[in-house]
């Protein structure tokens, strides 16, 4: 029975070990973060969004979700008036958490930071990748939690609706150019998959999507005109607002390129949207990083596809860079009178 009494106990040391070791690796911020997920109702159907924001609770390292464990004040009450808001749209099967370090670094600097999981476009459920709408809905998506957080959130009062920024990583990139006033030729798609078959080509074509064949049911984009500055990082499927589509972009927009970046390449994406946005764009290139390097330095149970980086680089420390960058820009092109009190 002592072999017994010999592994309790060394279960109950790897127990204590492991919870030491997740509680010290739970997300934090500089200054204390609420947290909450709400349900929205869309034209594409129900959307789950996280919302982070100040407030004046105590952060615990209890709420853990997709994978990761955060220090936030769950459902506590939010502090500041005239608070900034930042909606941040996720890639294809992506998620609310794929940029949490970034949410809570906006949140922890005094903005209300939405971000949704898009219906039928997350790493749970890919039932509306086959749609022509695809794109589209996305956007519609995006344009219902602003009208959620601007309007029928229970903490509304608390934003300032003259201070909008969006940020966006990949589809969501393309997804927030397309709020920005970026009008995409959506024929574009078939006739570049069939020159170029890139990632994104591959990607349609696997799911079945018809846009590497029509337009037809794409739908129309529409700008929001809430939004006064955005950041995209690895935008895709740039090749679609060649010949002047971005031209009625009037919004500053910060611009993220990852150097070994193949998911996405330079020339046919990110380079024709610097130049379509002209002075409005302030670029960046993150030096090393591949298209996922711009995802969330990974959590306990993050898959290790997602986690894995070019030899040398250092992701933590490169979105702690990137990350003061966003808030710096957003600092700027937002500016008001509101804030945290």
């Amino acid at each position: 029975m002592k072999w017994l009494k010999r592994l309790a106990a060394l279960l109950a040391v790897l127990f204590v070990v492991l919870g030491v070791y997740v509680f010290s690796t739970a997300r934090r911020s500089d200054k204390p973060v609420g947290f909450q997920v709400v349900r929205v109702e869309s034209p594409s159907g129900p959307i789950a969004v996280a919302l982070w924001y100040p407030t004046t609770g105590v952060p615990r390292a209890t709420t853990f979700i997709g994978g990761n464990l955060l220090s936030v004040a769950r459902d506590a009450p939010v502090l500041g008036t005239g608070l900034p808001v930042v909606v941040i749209s996720h890639g294809n099967d992506g998620s609310a958490l794929s940029h949490v370090d970034l949410a809570m670094d906006l949140a922890s600097a005094g903005y209300v930071v939405a971000a949704p999981t898009h219906a039928g476009d997350n790493y749970a459920d890919r039932s509306r990748q086959d749609s022509p709408a695809l794109f589209n809905e996305r956007a519609e998506q995006v344009r219902a939690t602003l009208d959620y957080v601007l309007q029928r959130w229970p903490n509304a009062h608390a934003v300032d609706q003259s201070r909008v920024g969006a940020f966006g990583f990949s589809a969501g990139g393309f997804t927030v150019l397309t709020l920005a006033g970026g009008t995409p030729d959506m024929t574009a798609i078939a006739n570049h998959c069939r020159r170029t078959p890139e990632f994104i080509c591959k990607v349609l074509a696997q799911v079945g999507s018809p846009l590497v064949t029509s337009s037809t049911g794409a739908g129309v984009f529409k700008r929001d005109a809430r939004i006064r500055a955005a950041v995209v990082a690895a935008p895709g499927l740039g090749f679609t607002f060649d010949h002047g589509g971005l031209s009625d972009v009037r919004i500053p927009v910060q611009v993220w390129h990852g150097a070994n970046d193949e998911t996405v390449p330079y020339a046919t994406n990110v380079q024709i949207i610097e130049q379509g946005l002209g002075d409005h764009a302030e670029t960046h290139t993150l030096p090393g990083a591949t298209h996922l390097s711009f995802l969330a330095p990974c959590g306990l149970l993050k898959p290790p596809a997602l986690c894995k980086d070019p030899g040398g680089f250092d992701r933590v420390a490169a979105h702690k860079a990137m990350n003061a960058e966003v808030v710096r820009f957003f600092a700027t092109h937002l500016r008001g009178a509101g804030g945290i009190k």
